[in-house]
């Protein structure tokens, strides 16, 4: 028998018939516990109020986080004169505490704290309050903030800079709970990696910092993770220059990958693609998305450009439209089409690219087709 949910109305009529069950007497302590819960579920009306006077959306935040109203202990005002402090008007820190209600049951004095930790990094204030604007639950995650100090620290003495730190601060905050020395580990472990597959000392921390910028979650993979993945490759017969490319031009997401996927997506691709084994690793090399993507992913979007009447041979020569997906793929040949622009007699090449790099190509296509063939403004020799 399948198993749904069934609504209210639905739960109702199945009561109907179920055999009523004698009443239970209820002790005195029970009763008293009931009317305790039914009295901490209803909302602080000095919270609400407060968040009202700051033309706050009470209306969202019983939608988004409606614990945060029933908290007994908030910081509503002092969290608005933080923000005001920092360059925030009303409809701003109207947008931050409908966005991250969970601000106003942070202290003050913890908020304060990592105000100091993110200044550190930010260019102004005016900066940091664009930041806390378009990313507040990282600015509102107050727990581990010695060990967060102790990250930007590191990363900083590393050589990344500031900008670079202050992005990871909103969009990888994770790192910065990571305990620091876990940091540092794994810091050594990817500088070893890429000395011992051939790179220069004298590059390592060039290589390295790039590494982090593009990619500061490789911070979180574990050293069995890279052993792993390096062997994996090695026994693939990839050499160590291949690998170290692959690692490069993957950003460091290729020891988030497993084994196992690199196995099967390597079988895959030497099999549809019907080529020798140096063939194969040479084809990885210059698409890695042939390695980072499973198979059935890599299935998918081939057969969805092979309707589009894409050969295999097309595919071989510029596997990198792989990178897109089949719905980018149909909406750019649509495009190429209405300038006339036959995608399946030509080259893959015209559909890569991000977005605006294609668009930018598709205008260019588009002003030498509207290119007149002769000088508009030039008297026509008309014989009488």
């Amino acid at each position: 028998m399948s198993w749904r949910l069934l609504t209210g109305h639905q739960l109702c009529r199945l009561c109907l018939f179920r055999k009523p069950q004698p009443a239970l007497k209820s002790k005195p302590s029970a009763r008293v516990s009931y009317e305790t819960d039914s009295q901490s579920n209803k909302e602080n009306m000095r919270t609400v109020e407060r968040l009202q006077a700051c033309s706050v959306d009470i209306r969202k935040i019983r939608r988004l986080k409606a614990w945060v109203l029933l908290e007994d202990d908030t910081y509503v005002e002092e969290i608005a004169n933080i923000l005001k402090e920092l360059g925030a008007n009303k409809t701003v820190i109207a947008s931050i505490l409908e966005r991250c209600p969970e601000a106003i049951v942070c202290s003050p004095a913890a908020v304060n704290a990592k105000r100091k930790l993110w200044q550190t990094v930010c260019k102004n204030e005016a900066h940091l309050i664009q930041l806390i604007e378009q990313f507040p639950e990282p600015f509102f995650t107050v727990k581990d903030q010695e060990n967060q100090k102790l990250n930007v620290q590191f990363f900083q003495e590393l050589g990344l800079k500031n900008v670079v730190i202050s992005r990871f601060l909103t969009t990888a905050s994770s790192i910065f709970h990571n305990p620091v020395e876990n940091n540092k580990r794994m810091i050594g472990v990817l500088q070893d990696s890429y000395l011992s597959l051939g790179g220069s000392q004298a590059n390592a921390k060039v290589w390295l910092l790039k590494l982090l910028s593009q990619n500061p979650f490789a911070v979180l993979s574990s050293p069995t993770a890279v052993d792993q993945i390096l062997k994996c490759l090695q026994g693939q017969g990839f050499t160590n220059s291949q690998v170290l490319q692959l690692l490069s031009k993957l950003k460091g997401f290729l020891f988030q990958l497993q084994p196992e996927s690199i196995q099967n997506s390597i079988s895959f691709t030497k099999t549809t693609f019907e080529c020798t084994d140096d063939e194969l690793r040479q084809l990885v090399v210059n698409c890695p998305v042939l390695l980072y993507y499973p198979a059935p992913v890599l299935e998918e979007r081939i057969q969805a450009l092979l309707k589009e009447g894409i050969s295999m041979a097309q595919l071989r020569e510029s596997p990198m439209v792989l990178e897109l997906t089949p719905q980018i793929v149909q909406y750019r040949i649509r495009k190429l089409n209405s300038l006339g622009y036959r995608i399946k007699d030509g080259h893959l090449a015209s559909l890569n690219g991000t977005k605006k790099e294609f668009e930018a190509n598709l205008s260019k296509m588009q002003a030498k087709q509207g290119r007149p063939l002769f000088n508009p403004v030039a008297s026509l020799s008309v014989e009488e």
